[in-house]
Formats: structure tokens, sequence, C-alpha cells
């Protein structure tokens, strides 16, 4: 036996996409429209796309119904990431959160900072796991979800992306709820 790896093909994974905002519709939610195109362009699955006020209960309900949703593996929350009093996405995300992914923070502060400087300290854009689904929270700019997809999660999202890849995790995310 060689040193020859195993060739990995592309595993489709299912994503819903929720824009936080009280001011966006369908139609004019470029960050949202990011988000989709580039999701579907990368080959995986948009099972649902909505819009909610930037209200907690609301942001949570959401979230809650679209983790219980079979094939929805992975949710991209956009806006309410901010620091003004209507900027409630995070407490959403992380009263849910079983486990955060604090790394994400830290690679997105540090890609934003390449894009916007210091106005990055602004953010906070975060990450969990919740019943084995990926829960992300992004700003509400067309920018940030540019390079949170571009830089980070198409990456991790793709099977086939080495060493490895929360592509690959996904299977085991619930491993611990199998246990007798």
């Amino acid at each position: 036996m060689g040193n020859s790896k195993k060739e990995r093909h592309f595993i489709p994974m299912g994503f819903g996409i929720l824009t936080v905002s009280d001011s966006r519709t369908l139609s004019n939610d470029k960050s949202g429209d990011i988000l989709e195109s580039r999701v579907l362009g990368a080959g995986h699955y948009l099972l649902s796309r909505d819009i909610v006020n930037d209200d907690k209960v609301l942001i949570k309900n959401i979230l809650s119904k679209w983790i219980a949703k079979k094939g929805i593996d992975v949710i991209i929350s956009t806006g309410g990431t901010g620091l003004t009093g209507r900027d409630v996405t995070v407490e959403a995300h992380c009263e849910l959160y079983e486990k955060k992914i604090n790394a994400f923070e830290i690679l997105f502060s540090t890609i934003s900072m390449q894009t916007i400087g210091m106005s990055a300290i602004q953010s906070r854009a975060c990450a969990g796991v919740v019943s084995g689904t990926f829960l992300f929270a992004l700003p509400g700019s067309p920018s940030a979800c540019k390079d949170a997809w571009d830089k980070i999660l198409c990456k991790q999202f793709d099977y086939r992306n080495l060493p490895c890849n929360f592509a690959e995790i996904l299977p085991r995310l619930e491993e611990h709820k199998k246990r007798k």
C-alpha cells in the first residue's frame, strides 16, 4: 500500500437562511440573496429562508422550528449582531447553543479586520451547535456575509476540504445521545 489518498466526493447539506431585520423584505434582502446564491452555487440545498423582526422570542422560535426540521443541517442568520438595543440575534442564538464554536468568532474577526479595520470590534458574530444542527449568526452587511461564506463556511461545509471539516463531523454531533 502506498500513500494514495482516497478521493472524497462532495456531500450536499441542507441550509436555512434567516435574515433578522425590521426593515428588510425578500425583495431587498441583499445579504440573504448573497448567502442563498453562495449556498446553492456550492451545490448545497436551501430548505428554508425567511425574514424575522429584531425580536429575541421570534428569532428563537424560528431557529427552534428549523432545528427540528428534517434535512436542515446548517442555519445561517444575518443581522442583529451589533451593539444597539435592537440587536438581539446573538442572545437568541446563545440561549439555544449546546456547544459554542469559539474559533468562528476569532476567525471571523480576523477576516473582518482585513476588510473593515478596527470597526470589526463592533461585530458579535457567533456560532454553535444544537441538536445536531450548526448555527451561525452573521452581521447584516453583504460584505460580512461574503467574507464569512467565502473565507470560512464554504470550506468547512465541503467534505473534500482536508484535513477536517464540519461536513464530516455532522453525523457525530449527537453521538452522545446514542450511548446507553
